[in-house]
């Protein structure tokens, strides 16, 4: 069962606060907005649930899924599979899966059970992780599922499970040549990524580069900056910003619900969350140092370097220093999907924590 007195109450604290913050910011972001009205409370059911999941998940001991990596590897693969064979298309792009009243996004919970298998392969391979076959058969196990997501497509989540590869590598020893090598295949690829790339994906490259090149495909981020520099130190108040409530920003429940918290909460209130926010990363990353083994200190890593990946791309895309993509805010963005794997992988942390310890019998 663990000791949980080693139960990290200060990284369930900072994410129910959270949680519960992106719950009614998404309440501010649809008040009055048609087909949107229930989105708030569909949020808070997600956040019951999650954080359930998240108890559940934290009972599990870590180590046990070890044993089962390659099928949850498979799992992983057959729902971004089926996706692209009976997903749903919404706003140009197939990424849902329906089952029976129930609709989710398989990318969301793929990342997590990618970032399990990949700490199970990298633990059970740590002292061979210098041999470059291991590091290139863990490079085709993130890159078959980067694949099947980037044809959904989804460039977002794609890069995301290769940022979380990375630092998973980094941590597990890689060599500084092995590294550099990829590095440099990477860049002499860059040509054929190029020509790879949707029409759109390319295009918003070029805005974001030049954004003089077509002003009018900029507007929702000048709305966005708008809405974070009229939000001044204290902002407008809950549910009284003139850009999301005059409905001038757009996506601003999903996207721009950063700038939804600059605009009501003001600076204060988008400090306090990124302060949240970094503190629920550095609880994940201490557990990660705190942890018994290998496969323990991995999965803390790659869940915390996905949290951090995350909050990085959507402030940034807010404030017009990132190319906008679709990765949320992590437990604060609207979508089921999303909070409820973060919830589970933060589980997952927790597991980790409070069984750090060898059970000494006397």
């Amino acid at each position: 069962m663990g000791n949980w007195h080693d139960f990290d109450f200060i990284l369930f604290g900072c994410t129910l606060i959270l949680v519960v913050t992106g719950v009614a910011m998404v309440y501010s972001a649809t008040i009055g907005v048609e087909g949107l009205e229930t989105l708030a409370r569909q949020q808070a059911i997600y956040a019951v649930l999650g954080m359930m999941v998240m108890l559940l998940f934290a009972l599990i001991d870590y180590r046990f899924l070890e044993h089962f990596a390659w099928l949850i590897y498979a799992i992983a693969l057959a729902m971004l599979a089926a996706v692209l064979i009976k997903g749903e298309m919404i706003y140009g792009a197939q990424r849902w899966l329906k089952l029976g009243p129930v609709q989710f996004q398989p990318s969301e919970p793929a990342k997590l059970l990618i970032t399990i298998a990949l700490a199970a392969y990298l633990a059970g391979h740590k002292e061979e992780i210098n041999r470059f076959r291991h590091v290139m058969f863990s490079l085709i196990m993130v890159g078959i599922p980067c694949l099947l997501i980037y044809m959904q497509p989804d460039l977002g989540t794609a890069i995301t499970l290769v940022v979380i590869w990375l630092v998973m590598m980094w941590a597990a020893g890689i060599r500084f040549h092995h590294l550099a090598f990829l590095g440099f295949s990477a860049i002499a690829a860059l040509p054929f990524i190029w020509m790879s790339l949707k029409d759109y994906m390319r295009h918003r490259i070029l805005i974001f580069l030049n954004p003089h090149l077509d002003p009018g495909t900029t507007y929702n981020l000048e709305q966005a900056l708008i809405s974070i520099g009229s939000g001044g130190f204290l902002g407008k108040g809950f549910a009284k910003g003139s850009q999301s409530q005059l409905h001038f920003l757009r996506v601003r429940h999903t996207d721009f619900i950063f700038s939804v918290i600059g605009e009501e909460l003001g600076f204060l209130g988008a400090i306090l969350v990124l302060l949240l926010l970094f503190l629920v990363i550095w609880r994940m990353l201490r557990a990660a140092y705190l942890a018994r083994d290998p496969l323990g200190s991995l999965l803390a890593v790659g869940l915390g370097s996905l949290t951090f990946f995350q909050v990085l791309v959507n402030v940034g895309m807010n404030m017009g220093i990132m190319p906008v993509t679709g990765i949320p805010l992590p437990f604060i963005s609207s979508g089921g999907s999303a909070l409820i794997t973060l919830l589970a992988g933060e589980g997952l942390v927790q597991s980790v924590l409070i069984r750090r310890k060898k059970i000494e019998f006397k």
